[in-house]
């Protein structure tokens, strides 16, 4: 059986660090309201010659060096965002062309906060279909420039970067298990309306910028995730017992620990860097994930869950031998 095995991670992080002392100087704020109802401390903003494109080229890069893998090697790129760099073509191509790809398929996949873990199962399904062998899966994101920098319950919570990983196609029984074990997704397009972006190229002609009702999304959020999260490891042939660490989306301190109290699971299992990063839609997972392994936690053979859950409403989780 051909698995796709996480054999490198990488991240990438735009220079300029914002502390929410700096935020409480542009809007009615305080470090106080933020860190009491988010948990967010910090959050990194991309300068005008930062793009998705760019920080998505930094991460593969860490990634492509971690996996002892020549950028000539792959063949697949799927790039999740919300924030690409241009209408058309895909960012990939950018990232492509960046690393000096002569050739491979390249595209996106926009789902938001849950892109990442949508690219998951897209690159997965294209190695276990045996047409690709070596992929980049990245989720990057320049949130800043779609946030009304006037708006305190939005723009707070957002921050931009980039996080990815090379999946290789291995055999199961010489991979040791490794690789990914079960994905599964979701989707509901009735809630557009309590996480959406007032703007688009066929309806308004503009960007358009964040709105959303927190206290809905808050709700919707903790139930969606732990189900999808109790899904998944079914499909896998694992409980809750079996999880060595949990890579949430990195959207609010406190629906990650109230998704964690739902399952079962103890907070130390769960890895948490919205107090450094905020919120980075789509990159928010890799970047996590990335964290998690440069700092020694994850290591390989452990059961790793990834979830996340985005505007639409989209939402997924995917169960990992790392």
């Amino acid at each position: 059986m051909i698995r796709s095995v996480i054999t490198g991670t990488g991240s990438a992080l735009p220079a300029r660090r914002v502390s929410n002392a700096e935020m409480a100087e542009m809007v009615d704020t305080s470090d106080e309201w933020i860190v009491e109802r988010t948990g967010i401390r910090f959050r990194h903003i991309a300068s005008p010659d930062e793009t998705t494109a760019t920080l998505a080229t930094d991460a593969a890069k860490a990634a492509l060096a971690a996996a002892g893998v020549h950028a000539q090697e792959i063949d697949l790129i799927v790039l999740a965002t919300a924030t690409p760099d241009q209408t058309f073509p895909a960012t990939a191509t950018k990232v492509q062309a960046a690393l000096a790809i002569d050739d491979c398929t390249a595209f996106d996949v926009a789902a938001v906060c849950s892109g990442f873990l949508y690219a998951v199962q897209v690159a997965d399904s294209m190695i276990r279909a045996g047409g690709h062998a070596k992929a980049l899966v990245i989720g990057a994101e320049t949130f800043s420039r779609i946030l009304d920098w006037e708006d305190r319950a939005t723009c707070v919570l957002f921050g931009d970067g980039a996080g990815a990983i090379v999946l290789e196609a291995q055999d199961s029984a010489e991979a040791g298990g490794r690789g990914i074990l079960a994905t599964r997704l979701h989707a509901d397009g009735r809630h557009n309306e309590l996480l959406y972006v007032d703007g688009g190229p066929s309806t308004t002609g503009t960007v358009g910028k964040v709105r959303m009702k927190g206290r809905e999304v808050f709700r919707h959020a903790v139930v969606n995730l732990a189900t999808v999260m109790g899904e998944s490891l079914v499909a896998a042939g694992l409980s809750a017992d079996d999880v060595d660490w949990v890579v949430p989306h990195q959207a609010n301190a406190r629906i990650l620990d109230a998704t964690a109290r739902k399952l079962g699971l103890p907070a130390e299992k769960v890895v948490m860097t919205v107090d450094r990063h905020a919120n980075t839609s789509a990159a928010s997972v890799p970047l996590a994930l990335d964290t998690a392994v440069r700092d020694g936690r994850i290591v390989p053979g452990q059961i790793v869950v990834l979830e996340a859950m985005g505007g639409g409403f989209t939402w997924g989780a995917s169960v990992v031998r790392f």
